[in-house]
């Protein structure tokens, strides 16, 4: 007979199984479920409207269309409204250097196939970083 302590001593086991099942299904469903974004050619960074510093140095080629849909490559108009001769225009200034970023300024009032144009001769030619001006609106600028 034994005095003392009748307890068994056995060992306690936490069984993991379940929990890695439920771990495992939790990410599957996570990773099935996120949504990718998928980048087009054609780069659009936005520029920031906050009040903020900002880097003011002109870009290096800016495209302008104004309200009738005329096209400026830097100062200079651009004679004819076909894409052919403004994707010429923007060669001349640009030279061989098609990383520089390219800022597409466009009146508010003119046409977006204007614009669309302007982006698409961008694209045919090899640029990939394009900036779109904007202002702030007056709720943004505090007036």
């Amino acid at each position: 007979m034994r005095i003392g302590n009748d307890r068994r001593n056995d060992d306690f086991e936490i069984n993991v199984v379940s929990l890695i099942d439920v771990l495992l299904t939790l990410l599957m469903f996570f990773v099935l479920t996120t949504t990718f974004v998928q980048h087009s050619r054609l780069k659009v960074n936005l520029p920031q409207a906050s009040a903020e510093d900002r880097d003011m140095q002109p870009p290096a080629i800016t495209v302008m269309v104004d309200r009738e849909g005329h096209f400026y490559v830097g100062s200079d108009e651009v004679v004819g409204g076909s894409v052919d001769t403004l994707k010429q225009a923007i060669a001349h200034v640009a030279g061989d250097d098609r990383n520089q970023t390219v800022t597409i300024r466009a009146d508010a009032m003119t046409a977006h196939q204007n614009v669309v144009m302007a982006m698409d001769a961008l694209g045919q030619l090899g640029f990939t970083h394009l900036s779109i001006a904007t202002t702030p609106t007056q709720a943004e600028t505090g007036k």
